[in-house]
């Protein structure tokens, strides 16, 4: 519990701004003359801040794929424009998979 109170977010969030490399960040926690143990704990903060962002842009890539896929399926059940069916059929749902695919890639990573 204790390193979870030496780790200053606020350093962290300049880091973060500033897209440092983890190898720049962790000279730095050496130079300030911290022990191992909390610049492991420092880095592993600083990793999941930066994942952050990419992770939460991966999730919002599912979702507009899930809603374009199921855009797709009810206008093809329902085809209200029979010239369009088969855009709607392979197009749109090829869209859908690539986004939800991209969007897979960036919260996996």
């Amino acid at each position: 519990m204790s390193l979870q109170n030496t780790i200053d977010q606020s350093l962290l969030q300049q880091w973060v701004a500033t897209k440092m490399d983890p190898s720049a960040v962790e000279e730095k926690l050496k130079t300030m003359g911290l022990d191992a143990e909390s610049i492991s704990a420092q880095l592993k903060a600083y990793k999941r801040l930066c994942n952050a962002k990419k992770q939460f842009m991966g999730f919002a890539f599912m979702a507009v794929g899930a809603f374009l896929g199921f855009i797709s399926c009810v206008l093809s059940i329902i085809n209200p424009i029979p010239e369009l069916y088969n855009l709607i059929l392979f197009g749109l749902t090829s869209i859908a998979i690539i986004v939800i695919f991209i969007g897979m890639y960036c919260v996996f990573e």
